[in-house]
């Protein structure tokens, strides 16, 4: 993939260089991978941006909170949480903590994380020791999921290293809701992959009952970069709301799926473009991934790509994926089959996701399939979806009933369709989009 980007300095400018010269346009976190192809060593790594500024005395964060405060960097992982926020929340509750990088990448259509850890790895144990030894972490814990790329290469990676704390690299079982935050404190401390919801946060009272600071590890790299360039820098691209840069992966109807490093605030249609634009003429777009929000096209080409989504369309960026849907697919029929396995993958806590997604993937594959029970099935529809969110055990829930909404909303035309007699006659296609465990 060779998107059309203003890059950063080839390696040979930096060598010729005292100080490393930061990017100032075109990919930051993935500068090295557009100019050689391939994942840098230690060797090359330092070279292309110099050693870690790590802070004279560990426990002293007030420096990276402050520079992190005026970067305005926002996780990456989906929820776009202020970072600082978050590390100030583990530097006050005023004991030794934990910091965990969430490498794991439940979302299916997602590929961003997997990129970063193959051909960036040492920007993200960067930024999660830099983070460890301003707060004066006891140790790092790297969560990827088991069966993931980077189990073969990590290791060596880490190995070469000889940072002042200690990276422990752990494999979580490939489940949707395992990534999420509160799900892998869980697993660390007891084995069990599942979210939780009670008090206190993770921040309080995390792994091993310590503080302890959660971040994806996009977000982890992006802060390796702010302590080395400054917050100035990193706002130099990007929109005030949602400075910098960002990995998307976008897949569908595309000419050249995959990962690319994007300014915050690209527009989905430059976006696309980036990706060499359509295949076949589109009629939509999943923003978000699978608990994420459709959007028709071509009005929506030019909806930023940022946190809080545009007033006009409620959409939100969520996991930074693009999917785009031919129009000889139907949106409806679709999104049946991202429901089936979204309901597949609770774990079975509470009734919102125990009984609920089941029964809403069951409604919209009987309007679709022309089902006897297709009259009452859209009234049935929206009567679940308005008592299923806000209610779960975590937010799994609710991203399917927003999944589903944005549906009804954004193929209108195929729903008027269906719900007066007439079957989808693509009902039975297949999924466009990856499922894990179907082929």
């Amino acid at each position: 993939m060779n998107p059309a980007l203003t890059l950063g300095p080839t390696s040979a400018q930096l060598a010729q260089t005292q100080t490393p010269v930061p990017p100032v346009a075109g990919p930051r976190l993935l500068t090295g991978w557009y100019e050689t192809g391939a994942p840098a060593d230690l060797v090359e790594h330092h070279r292309r941006y110099g050693q870690l500024p790590l802070p004279g005395r560990p426990g002293q964060p007030a420096h990276l909170i402050d520079e992190v405060t005026a970067a305005g960097l926002r996780g990456r992982g989906g929820a776009g949480f202020p970072t600082a926020r978050k590390l100030a929340a583990v530097a006050a509750a005023g004991r030794r903590p934990v910091v965990v990088a969430n490498g794991c990448e439940g979302e299916p259509a997602s590929a961003k994380d997997a990129a970063l850890l193959s051909l960036a790895p040492h920007l993200v144990l960067d930024g999660s020791v830099l983070a460890a030894h301003a707060l004066g972490a006891s140790e790092v814990i790297l969560c990827i999921h088991q069966g993931a790329a980077a189990t073969h290469t990590l290791p060596c990676v880490i190995a070469e290293r000889d940072d002042p704390v200690p990276v422990r690299l752990v494999e979580v079982p490939p489940r949707y809701v395992a990534s999420e935050a509160s799900a892998l404190v869980h697993f660390l401390n007891s084995g069990d992959a599942r979210p939780t919801t009670s008090p206190p946060r993770a921040s309080q009272q995390g792994v091993n009952g310590r503080p302890t600071l959660v971040d994806n590890v996009e977000t982890l790299a992006h802060l390796a970069l702010i302590a080395r360039f400054g917050a100035s820098w990193f706002r130099s691209t990007g929109t005030p709301q949602l400075p910098g840069t960002l990995l998307i992966t976008l897949g569908g109807a595309i000419r050249r799926p995959g990962v690319y490093e994007l300014a915050g605030g690209t527009t989905l249609g430059t976006a696309l473009q980036h990706a060499g634009g359509p295949t076949t003429p589109v009629q939509a777009v999943l923003t978000g991934g699978y608990a994420g929000t459709w959007l028709a096209v071509p009005k929506s080409l030019d909806v930023p790509l940022c946190q809080e989504g545009p007033p006009t369309t409620g959409s939100a960026l969520g996991v930074a994926v693009l999917l785009a849907l031919p129009r000889t697919a139907c949106g409806l029929a679709q999104t049946a089959h991202l429901l089936r396995y979204l309901a597949a993958q609770s774990t079975k806590q509470c009734g919102p996701c125990t009984f609920g997604l089941p029964a809403i993937a069951t409604d919209l594959t009987d309007l679709v399939t022309g089902h006897p029970s297709a009259p009452t099935a859209l009234e049935r529809l929206h009567r679940r979806l308005g008592v299923i969110p806000g209610r779960g055990a975590c937010a799994h829930p609710d991203g399917a009933a927003r999944l589903t909404t944005s549906a009804l909303q954004t193929f209108a035309t195929d729903l008027h369709h269906h719900i007066h007699g007439h079957p989808c006659p693509a009902a039975g296609d297949p999924s466009l989009f990856p499922i894990p465990g179907r082929h």
